[in-house]
């Protein structure tokens, strides 16, 4: 949202005035700045006169800015709906430390199968979106001379990726998002095998001693745990001591 904002300020310039190619040609000199303001009080919307008519007129910058804003949401959406379709993959065969929602029935081959359909969704929506920033790009570019005449073509995807990115987002978080329940038994699993809990035992045995427990483990299937002991570095009680996930968090205090 805040990416959004940081684009309004130069969205709220005007060209009205530029008339002729941004000369202001036949205009009095206070009508930019009086239109603007009263535009301004009637939208409630803090329009300005823009302080380069010229500019104003033969570019669009402003749109395509906020549409690149638009894009880096959609990428971050993507992103985000992915991690969520991967994460809750399963039960049994993929990752499974979350349980998505069903919201309809699933495979018509697989019985009880669990779509990640919301997320699905999500993501064709931000390719339509990445569809259209080269649409806007093209027209931004397009402008030739004084004048850019693609604005309609600029302006309808803009609106489209606001209404899609709007939409799918209310739609992703009421079917999706919340009704996301973590599995705890098998987030557990994971971590307790995860071979990146050897870190925590670099300040106390080096990083040597550690890697060669994270390498044994991993070559015989056991746990971290066993082979700290086995390999006489460090007792059952102090590898508990050291190996706390819970405080695995943040910088050393």
């Amino acid at each position: 949202i805040q990416r959004i904002k940081n684009t309004l300020p130069h969205l709220y310039e005007l060209a009205l005035g530029g008339t002729a190619v941004g000369t202001g040609l036949n205009t009095h000199i206070k009508f930019p700045v009086l239109a603007a303001q009263k535009i301004a009080a009637e939208t409630k919307i803090p329009f300005v006169t823009a302080p380069n008519k010229f500019e104003a007129l033969a570019s669009h910058d402003a749109l395509v800015e906020v549409h690149g804003a638009l894009k880096t949401i959609a990428v971050s959406l993507m992103k985000i709906a992915n991690d969520i379709r991967f994460l809750g993959s399963g039960p049994r065969c993929g990752i499974g430390e979350i349980n998505l929602p069903e919201n309809e029935p699933g495979s018509s081959i697989m019985p009880g199968k669990v779509n990640p359909t919301q997320s699905e969704a999500m993501t064709m929506i931000c390719a339509q979106v990445l569809g259209n920033d080269v649409a806007v790009n093209i027209g931004g570019a397009t402008g030739h001379f004084e004048l850019n005449v693609f604005k309609p073509l600029i302006v309808f995807n803009c609106l489209n990726s606001i209404r899609l990115i709007a939409d799918a987002c209310d739609g992703f978080v009421d079917h999706c998002v919340d009704g996301i329940v973590a599995n705890k038994a098998q987030i557990k699993k994971h971590l307790d095998n995860s071979l990146m809990l050897v870190t925590a035992l670099n300040p106390y045995i080096g990083y040597d001693k550690a890697a060669t427990i994270a390498k044994t483990a991993h070559k015989n299937g056991t746990t971290l745990k066993e082979e700290a002991v086995k390999l006489g570095y460090l007792t059952s009680e102090q590898f508990d001591q050291y190996v706390k996930p819970e405080t695995m968090i943040g910088p050393i205090s």
